[in-house]
């Protein structure tokens, strides 16, 4: 339902996955995009011109600073990543934009049980509850993948997301 014409945000998409692949797939969402690498923009911004892609923003910039933007915050339906990072950090970055009842997907690899359980904390003071851990396999990929599937259960206090770099260098 939420694919069909959600609001749907992918944080760190490089060069756009997997938030335009699931566009094309499901044109009526309304997708957001964030990048912090200007060359990588520009090159989004190319690609949805080439692809005819309408409804679809880009927003140049760090997760932290953007999350405290009004018509961003907790504004969106699902928030996706390739994560990158631990869960704990990821929760920090993407809780925030979630509305209420939203999700946050994490693409992880397989074995995540152990960063789950110490990644709950963070949730909760963020306004997060693990949800579900789908196992997928793609293919030829040499190791299968998880997505780590967060359901924001309240607000998020504003204090969050500290500012730039400090969520990695001090997760919570």
């Amino acid at each position: 339902q939420v694919l069909e014409s959600g609001r749907i945000l992918d944080i760190g998409t490089g060069g756009g996955f997997p938030g335009i692949p699931l566009k094309i797939a499901f044109p009526n969402i309304q997708l957001h995009l964030i990048e912090s690498i200007g060359k990588k923009t520009v090159f989004l911004t190319n690609l949805i011109n080439k692809l005819n892609l309408d409804n679809v923003e880009i927003h140049l910039g760090r997760a932290e600073q953007l999350a405290h933007i009004k018509d961003l915050r907790e504004s969106f339906d699902s928030v996706l990543t390739r994560a990158v990072a631990k869960l704990n950090t990821l929760a920090e970055l993407t809780l925030p934009f979630c509305r209420v009842g939203g999700l946050s997907v994490a693409q992880k690899q397989t074995y995540v049980k152990r960063e789950t359980d110490q990644a709950s904390h963070a949730f909760g003071i963020l306004g997060g509850k693990l949800k579900s851990q789908i196992n997928i396999s793609l293919g030829n990929l040499l190791h299968p993948r998880s997505l780590v599937v967060i359901r924001k259960e309240f607000n998020t206090p504003a204090k969050y997301p500290r500012r730039p770099g400090i969520p990695s260098k001090r997760p919570l």
